[in-house]
């Protein structure tokens, strides 16, 4: 056989197998997708049918106003938008403080910081965190659901890694140009890591979009609760009668991180990629 067509067998290969793992990766969420638009009736006919007989949108309004959904959702925007920004933003400064400063006690700050990222810090600091938060009174707040992670070590770590790949040479030359090293920051290297910066943000609105554990500790109010709370509201109001409510539910909840990741996944990829290559 040869190599050209060795080659091309390899390709239809590999695509093959990516078709089958993308199928098997969303094939739970056609089946929620479906099951959400069946009538409660239609759920446990036995054989199961894969389609609905006729779309019933009524799911999606039970699940949207039993447990008032939509300010659920809401919250979790507002703590998802805020928690972003602050990991990006301080990302941003301390990548670039690690990467292109040397100060006295950089490396071991930098190692202090990269073994935080093995430690299951949500777990080990829940109760001093939310002891913190109750002697400032923020408990059932936003300032209590966002303040604790707007720095990340992974963020700081990314940028950090990303910043180093970028030639020297720009920064010789901003520096003869009379640039510092803010405006070479903001002017420079920000805009060349656009797409960097975009994958990360979007990574840190997933993982602040799907939080549960610390939205469940510090809030005590409906009002204050995030989408996350709100399913496992949904499935104690529900119970396991009705799982095309639950499902109308779930999918209303996957939508806002589903619709990101399609609106920046060029920005993502591309952020992949070039993360690591130094030209």
């Amino acid at each position: 056989m040869k190599k050209s067509q060795k080659k091309i067998l390899r390709t239809i290969l590999i695509e093959i197998g990516l078709i089958v793992v993308s199928i098997i990766i969303l094939l739970p969420i056609f089946l929620a997708l479906t099951m959400s638009l069946k009538k409660p009736a239609e759920v446990f006919v036995y054989p199961p049918k894969i389609f609905p007989n006729s779309f019933y949108i009524q799911n999606y309004v039970s699940a949207f106003n039993s447990i008032n959904l939509g300010r659920l959702m809401l919250n979790s925007l507002i703590m998802g938008i805020i928690i972003t920004l602050g990991k990006t933003v301080f990302g941003i400064f301390s990548g670039y403080a690690f990467s292109n400063f040397k100060f006295k006690g950089s490396s071991l700050l930098f190692a202090a910081l990269f073994v935080t990222l093995f430690m299951p810090a949500e777990m080990i600091m829940i109760v001093p965190l939310f002891q913190i938060m109750q002697s400032f009174h923020w408990v059932n707040t936003y300032w209590a659901l966002t303040i604790p992670f707007l720095a990340s070590a992974t963020t700081t770590f990314l940028m950090r890694q990303h910043f180093m790949t970028v030639p020297k040479e720009l920064e010789d030359a901003a520096k003869i140009d009379g640039a510092g090293p803010m405006r070479f920051l903001f002017e420079i290297l920000v805009p060349l890591s656009k797409s960097t910066i975009g994958g990360i943000a979007m990574i840190n609105f997933v993982y602040a979009w799907n939080l549960y554990l610390w939205p469940l500790v510090v809030t005590n109010s409906n009002n204050m609760a995030t989408a996350q709370i709100g399913l496992k509201m949904l499935t104690n109001v529900e119970s396991t009668s009705n799982w095309g409510v639950i499902m109308a539910g779930t999918l209303m909840v996957l939508a806002p991180t589903l619709i990101l990741f399609f609106a920046v996944q060029k920005l993502f990829v591309r952020g992949i990629i070039t993360t690591g290559l130094k030209e």
